[in-house]
């Protein structure tokens, strides 16, 4: 029941068919499920949406709740060399101090250049830190990106495809007013507003969810689905699409062919522990916070209230690591305690009482590593099982998670399961 699946459910309730939802979880949304944090309703993991997120845009406008939808003009920083410069628009390029001329132009035009490029195909073949390094040269790449790949995807961090990369400057690159003004969205009420709606849609036309009831396994019969094994019991389907992260289809598939399980296993992701502060004051004015510190273990901050109001402060900060990194084990106090000590070294104006509640949220497979030519790797979604599909994530390479990119495909899988209805 995230973004993805609940797409899904909604695009054949919509054509007359009667979804029913399996989840995990005791509610709703996967990565962009919401949480009582102090009194407020907000997002476990952060979420925003740009002017770019078509499938998402037009969604809202079928559920009747597109005016919910607001814009922010919102800023960039980066904290490098102590202190917080401006970042994300050529004159702060021009002002920040750490890169000489020379590498300021060059990472300019390669800025510029990808936000207008459209061909992704060149790039898929391509590593990213090769790709940066030709096109930015080593000092810009040093200054302003090796940190983030490095505190993003630690073992896996030359080992990402620049199709990924280059998705990810170019989504953010168009949600522009202009060259000089960034402009995000965001939902009144957050994605609950969203998840919600999809929600009662899907109930109100003979849908039906099943919370905190995960699937054990989907059963076979001569190389056809027949159900569902949960906590239910036994439930008779003839279409089954799952949603769920790859890394768990392993163990819930167990009856298919081998080499579509190993396919699943050979797909690498990334783990997150998520930390988020309530605070009295603002940590800076910038919604989006690059960081190259060697003190600092995060390659960011996400200041959420510089985008949507808040009575209070609120900052998001996401640590990248392995499942099995030594670090993902550590305590949530000693994840609260380090991201305390980052945010008051950032602004020192931060005082103890200043940290009125913090919450730590982790989820195990949160980013593939989508190393070069990653689509050829993965299975087709339609696998050779009469009716079974299977996406998570990974299938919009070279698109970055986000939730337009869940909307789009999931609609397109319920479509290609009811022509084959």
């Amino acid at each position: 029941a995230g973004p993805m699946g609940l797409a899904v459910a909604y695009q054949l309730a919509k054509d007359g068919y009667y979804p029913v939802v399996f989840e995990a979880d005791d509610r709703i949304g996967g990565q962009a499920a919401s949480f009582d944090f102090d009194g407020i309703e907000i997002e476990r993991f952060y979420h925003f949406h740009c002017t770019s997120d078509d499938a998402f845009l037009e969604l809202l406008s079928e559920l009747g709740i597109e005016s919910k939808m607001r814009w922010t003009e919102t800023k960039m920083g980066y904290f490098y060399q102590n202190k917080i410069q401006e970042w994300g628009n050529p004159f702060a390029l021009l002002k920040f101090s750490g890169l000489d001329f020379f590498s300021k132009i060059r990472y300019g035009l390669h800025v510029f250049l990808s936000t207008r490029r459209n061909n992704w195909k060149p790039l898929d073949k391509l590593e990213s830190t090769v790709w940066l390094k030709r096109w930015v040269g080593k000092k810009a790449y040093e200054v302003l990106w090796e940190k983030l790949f490095e505190l993003k995807f630690y073992d896996y961090a030359k080992s990402t495809s620049a199709a990924w990369t280059w998705s990810r400057i170019r989504r953010v690159g168009r949600s522009r007013y202009n060259i000089f003004r960034e402009k995000l969205g965001y939902l009144e009420g957050g994605s609950n507003t969203f998840l919600q709606a999809m929600r009662e849609y899907i109930d109100q036309h003979g849908g039906k969810f099943y919370l905190s009831c995960p699937v054990e396994k989907v059963v076979l019969e001569k190389n056809r689905v027949i159900g569902i094994q949960s906590k239910r019991g036994f439930d008779k389907f003839e279409k089954i699409v799952s949603t769920a992260p790859l890394p768990y289809l392993p163990k819930m598939l167990s009856d298919f062919p081998k080499e579509v399980l190993e396919s699943y296993k050979k797909v690498d992701n990334i783990a997150v522990v998520c930390v988020i502060a309530k605070l009295t004051k603002a940590v800076s004015k910038n919604f989006w916070l690059n960081i190259n510190d060697p003190e600092i273990d995060i390659p960011g901050l996400v200041e959420y209230s510089n985008l949507r109001v808040f009575e209070s402060h609120i900052v998001y900060a996401s640590y990248y690591m392995p499942a099995e990194h030594p670090k993902f084990q550590q305590s949530n106090q000693d994840f609260q305690k380090e991201f305390k000590s980052y945010l008051q070294k950032i602004n020192p104006a931060l005082c103890d009482e200043d940290f009125l509640a913090m919450h730590v949220s982790r989820y195990q497979h949160a980013q593939p590593i989508c190393t070069p030519g990653f689509l050829e790797k993965l299975p087709p979604v339609k696998l050779p099982v009469v009716g079974f599909w299977a996406a998570d994530t990974s299938y919009y390479y070279p698109e970055d998670r986000g939730i337009s990119e869940s909307v789009a495909l999931g609609r397109k899988i319920a479509k290609d399961i009811i022509r084959d209805l």
